[in-house]
């Protein structure tokens, strides 16, 4: 379909979104049902930047748009807006979480022991070509020692407060409903530790990386250390309407907190987290939280700089915005250019012209 001045209006409009579908074929629970077995960790990462956590509809947006992941995240983002929020979780405990991966760079011992899970981390990154041959990869069965280590480990953070390495924390007078909502409220600077982190928690991956890598690379006052990593799943704990607690079911979350400096006598910790598994997203995050303070304004790891720039729905919008038309603001350069060019003529001409007449030497 060539792209011209576009005419026709609604029936182009639809015609053009039917070419779309249609290199996409039919979609159904199966195709859907195979995105979310088979990519886990893509569905993870478009249900923390949407910030809505359902492995189901997430694996849905991805299927209806090709897997463009800013698309898929803002048909879920748009889809959660329409729902009604029924109650609010209680808060989640480090020492709670039914953890399948926790390490420390920081310390080799560290209470509970090093827990490496699920990760490529330590393997070979090599393509199984042999499956387009036709010789299916099937992945080695896990010995039942490697499943063995406890569910629930202690927080590293409050093992360094005993050892007095980490100041000791601040209890919040906010209840859990009181605290703010960057869905519902704007972000405003300077932002407040909550808003910062929700940021963070839903900001695209790529640009927290990419602002992240600034700070470790240094624009920012961070090379940091990873004092705890975890991957885990967390209870959503609610309270029913007759007052009674109960388990509502579990979500993967990623969690991190690094280090690099100390203050006042204790260690600094950067902390972020996200929904799904994506340490990359998370390391990252923390280390802009842990840079957040002392960032010069104007600086990419300025909190107003990267949380303005890592939001990806206003981020991808805004560059997609100028494949549209913008004829009229484009002819206008167009007129100033032909309008100077014009001006300038005349001027170049006269010393051509007084060439002309000199006499030949």
């Amino acid at each position: 379909m060539a792209y011209v001045a576009t005419r026709g209006g609604e029936t182009a409009i639809e015609q053009a979104e039917r070419l779309f579908r249609q290199d996409l074929g039919t979609i159904d629970a199966a195709r859907v049902q195979a995105i979310g077995q088979t990519m886990p960790y893509l569905v993870d990462r478009v249900m923390g930047e949407a910030s809505l956590y359902s492995e189901e509809l997430a694996a849905l947006a991805l299927a209806q748009t090709g897997g463009e992941l800013a698309e898929a995240v803002l048909v879920l983002r748009a889809w959660r807006t329409t729902q009604p929020r029924i109650a609010i979780a209680r808060p989640v405990r480090q020492h709670e979480l039914l953890t399948q991966r926790r390490i420390s760079a920081a310390f080799k011992d560290i209470p509970g022991g090093q827990i490496l899970g699920p990760t490529l981390d330590y393997s070979h990154r090599v393509l199984a070509t042999d499956v387009l041959e036709g010789k299916p990869y099937a992945p080695p069965a896990v010995d039942a020692a490697a499943r063995a280590a406890p569910a629930h480990q202690p927080s590293l953070a409050d093992w360094q407060r005993h050892q007095g390495l980490v100041s000791a924390a601040k209890a919040s007078d906010l209840a859990p409903e009181d605290i703010p909502d960057l869905t519902r409220e704007p972000l405003l600077f300077p932002a407040s530790r909550a808003h910062r982190l929700q940021s963070l928690a839903r900001a695209e991956t790529g640009g927290v990386l990419a602002l992240g890598y600034s700070a470790m690379r240094g624009y920012g006052n961070a090379h940091p250390t990873v004092n705890e990593l975890r991957l885990a799943e967390a209870e959503v704990v609610v309270r029913h309407p007759a007052g009674t607690q109960f388990s509502a079911g579990r979500v993967r979350v990623s969690q991190a907190e690094v280090t690099s400096k100390e203050k006042g006598g204790y260690l600094e910790l950067g902390f972020a987290a996200t929904f799904g598994w994506n340490e990359v997203k998370v390391i990252a995050a923390a280390t802009l939280d842990l840079n957040s303070a002392e960032a010069p304004v104007g600086s990419p790891v300025h909190e107003e700089f990267y949380l303005y720039h890592t939001e990806s729905v206003e981020a991808s919008g805004f560059c997609i915005h100028f494949k549209l038309p913008h004829y009229v603001t484009f002819q206008s350069v167009l007129d100033a250019m032909r309008d100077a060019k014009a001006k300038q003529a005349p001027a170049s001409a006269a010393p051509a012209a007084t060439r002309q007449t000199e006499p030949a030497e």
